[in-house]
């Protein structure tokens, strides 16, 4: 994860930690990479609903999942921690928002260089 957050990327990796069921899975992933039909019978929940959650993990860059073949040709999926420390304060909010603002900026000046560009074609 980032040291430095969007408040987009902040609010995603809050969210995700926001829900009891995604808490048991990072604690669970805490012991290291799991085959997912592991994980789901540890955590006595089924497959689909595993999947969401960890799709939610994942999105917000806090786990990491891979295709593996098995020895018979079997697709795999494992899932494992991505290494991350999320630590929220005034501070935080301030930074991600500040990352916002020059994202903002970098965008518009952009915007504007190919509007230009595109003028003088003309």
């Amino acid at each position: 994860m980032n040291e430095t957050l969007t408040s987009e990327e902040l609010v995603a990796a809050l969210t995700a930690i926001g829900h009891p069921l995604r808490l048991r899975i990072i604690a669970e992933l805490a012991g290291g990479r799991v085959h997912v039909s592991e994980l789901a019978r540890r955590l006595g929940m089924s497959r689909p609903l595993l999947y969401m959650h960890l799709d939610r993990l994942e999105k917000a860059d806090l786990v990491a999942g891979s295709l593996e073949l098995s020895e018979d040709g079997k697709a795999m999926k494992y899932f494992e921690l991505a290494p991350f420390e999320l630590r929220v304060t005034a501070d935080t909010v301030v930074r991600a928002l500040a990352e916002d603002d020059k994202n903002f900026a970098e965008d518009k000046k952009n915007t504007e260089q190919a509007l230009d560009a595109k003028e003088s074609d003309r």
